[in-house]
C-alpha cells in the first residue's frame, strides 16, 4: 500500500465577514432536514496548480477571505443546530484546516487507492455522528508538493443535499476568482422550511426509524469506486430496454445492473431468495413547477422504494427492474408533492416511514439505495486555478453505512463512476463477476498530471 500521510499544520474558525449576520433571527429546518440523521456527506476537487505563483502564502488566505464572504450571503451554514428545530449561533462559524502532503499530487492520483481520500477530510464521511450541535461544514485544504492542492469538505446532512453542496461550493469558486455576489436579503433560502414547515417536535421513535433505514449494525465494508465507459452504458442501456416503450436514462439503466448484480452475490452468499428492496434518492427541486426551491438551504429529496421478490430460482431482468424503478419514481407526482406541502405533509411521510417499518419487521428484506450526482456541474468548479483534474464524492464510508451506491460523472461527461459500499463478503464476489466487469471497470487509474 502506498504510505500516504497529510498533516494538518493550521486550523482557525472563519465566520461571516458581515457583523449583520450575527444578529440575524435563527434559521428554521424543514420537516426533511428533521427527520435526517446527523452524519456528514463530503466532496473532494484535486486542482494541479501548475502556474509559479500559485502558492501556499497566497492560496490558502485567499480561501479563507471568500469563504468569508460567502457565509455572508449562506450565513446558515456557519451557525449550529439546535433542538432540531432551528440553526442560530451563526457567529461559531467554519473550522477550516490546512494540511501539507508528503507527495507530488501526480504521485498520489496514479497509487488512486480509495481508503486513501479520507485522509485528505476532516473526518470520516456516513459515520453516525452523535453531536446534534457540531459544524454544519468543516473544510480541509491539503498542499501537495508540487503545488497541488486537494480541496476536502464535509457537509452536515442535516441541512445539506447535493444541490445545495454544489451551490455552496459554486459561490465560493465564483467569490475566489472575484466575482460580485449581493445577498437581496438573502432571497429564497428559507423557501423550504416555509413549503415543508417543521414540527415542533418529532417523536424519538419517528427519528429512530429513519436512522435504522440509513445506518445498519457495524460491518466490515468496502468502498470501491467502478467506471462505467459510454460503450457500456450504451449496452447496458440498450440491454436494459428490453420490453420497454421508452429507452432507459444512463443512470436506471447502470443502477438496475448494479441491483441485479448485487442481488446475485447476495443470493450466492446465503443461498435465499428473499425480497429485495431497491430505495432511490428522488430530488424534490426539479420536480417543483417553478424556481422557488432553487437556492433554498435544506434536504429537498425523500426516497422511494421498489421491491422484488425472488421466490423461485429465475432471475428478474434487467428491464423488468428498470420497470420497478421507474413505477416507484413516478410516485412523485404532483398530486404527492402538493399532499407534502404544510402541515399535513407530516401524516403522509408518518404514513410512508410506518409502511417501511412494516416491510423491514416481516419480511426482513435485502436492502439497496442509491443516490445520483449526475448532471451535477462539479467539473466546472474553477477557484481561479482552472477546472480540477479529478472529483471523488468521498473515500471510505462509515461501517455501518452500507448497501449503498453514489453516483458521479467522469470528467468528459460521457462516463459514470459509481462508488459502491458493500459489506466485505458481498464485494468480494462482485469484484469476480464476470458479467459485472464485463461492463465496470474497478478502480481505474486517473490520468497523470
Amino acid at each position: 500500500m502506498f504510505n500516504f500521510e497529510a498533516k494538518v499544520f493550521a486550523k482557525e474558525i472563519i465566520k461571516p465577514s458581515s457583523p449583520e449576520i450575527h444578529g440575524m433571527k435563527p434559521f428554521k429546518l424543514n420537516i426533511f432536514d428533521q427527520l435526517t440523521p446527523t452524519t456528514y456527506a463530503s466532496f473532494m476537487a484535486f486542482y494541479p496548480l501548475i502556474e509559479a505563483n500559485f502558492t501556499t502564502t497566497n492560496i490558502l488566505p485567499h480561501l479563507k477571505t471568500s469563504l468569508s464572504e460567502t457565509l455572508n450571503i449562506l450565513y446558515p451554514i456557519s451557525g449550529r443546530i439546535k433542538d432540531n428545530i432551528f440553526i442560530d449561533h451563526f457567529h461559531e462559524g467554519v473550522p477550516f484546516l490546512s494540511a501539507q502532503a508528503g507527495c507530488r499530487l501526480s504521485e498520489f492520483l496514479k497509487h488512486h487507492e480509495v481508503k486513501l481520500l479520507n485522509k485528505l477530510l476532516p473526518c470520516q464521511p456516513f459515520s453516525k455522528e452523535f453531536n446534534n450541535e457540531a459544524p454544519l461544514l468543516v473544510c480541509q485544504i491539503t498542499m501537495f508538493t508540487c503545488g497541488g492542492i486537494a480541496l476536502g469538505v464535509v457537509f452536515s446532512h442535516k441541512i445539506f443535499d447535493a444541490a445545495i453542496i454544489f451551490h455552496l461550493l459554486d459561490v465560493w469558486s465564483k467569490i475566489t476568482r472575484g466575482s460580485h455576489h449581493h445577498n437581496v436579503g438573502f432571497h429564497g433560502l428559507a423557501n423550504a422550511s416555509m413549503l415543508f414547515p417543521p414540527r415542533n417536535e418529532v417523536s424519538q421513535h419517528y427519528l429512530s426509524k429513519v436512522e435504522n433505514l440509513w445506518f445498519t449494525e457495524p460491518y466490515n465494508s468496502i468502498t470501491m469506486r467502478f467506471t462505467f465507459d459510454a460503450k457500456s452504458i450504451a449496452e447496458l442501456r440498450a440491454i436494459a430496454k428490453g420490453e420497454l416503450e421508452a429507452m432507459p436514462s444512463r443512470i436506471q439503466a447502470v443502477l438496475g445492473f448494479i441491483w441485479k448484480c448485487s442481488m446475485a452475490a447476495s443470493r450466492m452468499i446465503s443461498g435465499s431468495f428473499k425480497p429485495f428492496v431497491l430505495a432511490q434518492a428522488v430530488s424534490l427541486r426539479p420536480r417543483m413547477n417553478s424556481n422557488i426551491l432553487q437556492n433554498s438551504i435544506g434536504n429537498l429529496f425523500c426516497w422511494t422504494h421498489c421491491v422484488t421478490n425472488l421466490t423461485d430460482q429465475i432471475d428478474t431482468e434487467l428491464f423488468e427492474l428498470v420497470k420497478l424503478m421507474r413505477k416507484s419514481i413516478l410516485t412523485i407526482d404532483d398530486e404527492y408533492l402538493n399532499a407534502l406541502q404544510g402541515e399535513k405533509g407530516f401524516k403522509i411521510i408518518g404514513e410512508y416511514i410506518n409502511k417501511l417499518e412494516t416491510m423491514f419487521s416481516i419480511e426482513k428484506p435485502d436492502f439497496f439505495s442509491s443516490t445520483s450526482w449526475v448532471n451535477i456541474k462539479y467539473y466546472e468548479l474553477d477557484f481561479g486555478w482552472g477546472n480540477p483534474q479529478w472529483v471523488a464524492p468521498f473515500g471510505e464510508a462509515g461501517s455501518e453505512f452500507n448497501n449503498n451506491v453514489v453516483f458521479i460523472e467522469t470528467k468528459c461527461g460521457k462516463g459514470i463512476e459509481a462508488w459502491i459500499t458493500l459489506d466485505e463478503k458481498r464485494m468480494l464476489v462482485l469484484e469476480k463477476d464476470a458479467e459485472f466487469l464485463k461492463f465496470a471497470t474497478p478502480n481505474p487509474e486517473i490520468s497523470s498530471l
